[in-house]
């Protein structure tokens, strides 16, 4: 069993934080989380497959810092794990077969993850963790101010 597994999937006080600063805007931001989360899973899981370290960086670091604002820590330390390991890779021209483990846990991973954010902000507009991960999702257009924590 691997020690991610003893990592808490979400951590409620830091979540609590983060609800008290966002406040209503929070469904809005998860909602951006759940489809940036689906599309990095995507582009990781592609990356793996191409054997291509380098196209695995950005989008593991990009859910490894958006996981953490809501104290995902589980999610965030394997994307951080994906991230290093492919960074390694590619300084090393090697492919990133090694990291092939914390890929197949991410999925998962982040359906359960999302479910309790679900839970802690009833309304957010975020799709069903199923269903956002069974295909491609739709491209964003237009500025979005995810990760900026700003006063309204």
């Amino acid at each position: 069993m691997s020690y991610y597994y003893s990592i808490p999937l979400v951590s409620e006080p830091e979540l609590a934080q983060t609800r008290a600063i966002l406040g209503s805007e929070l469904a809005r931001v998860m909602g951006y989380f759940s489809e940036d989360g689906t599309r990095a899973i995507i582009q990781i899981e592609e990356a793996l497959a191409d054997g291509s370290a380098a196209a695995m960086v950005i989008p593991a670091h990009t859910l490894k810092g958006e996981s953490r604002q809501f104290g995902a820590h589980r999610l965030g330390d394997i994307a951080e794990s994906i991230e290093n390991t492919a960074r390694r890779c590619v300084e090393l021209q090697s492919e990133p077969g090694e990291v092939a483990a914390e890929i197949a846990m991410l999925r998962a991973c982040f359906v359960d993850t999302l479910a309790i954010l679900g839970d802690s902000a009833p309304h957010a507009a975020m799709p069903a963790p199923d269903a956002s991960l069974s295909h491609a999702p739709t491209p964003i257009t237009g500025p979005r101010p995810f990760g900026r924590r700003t006063a309204h």
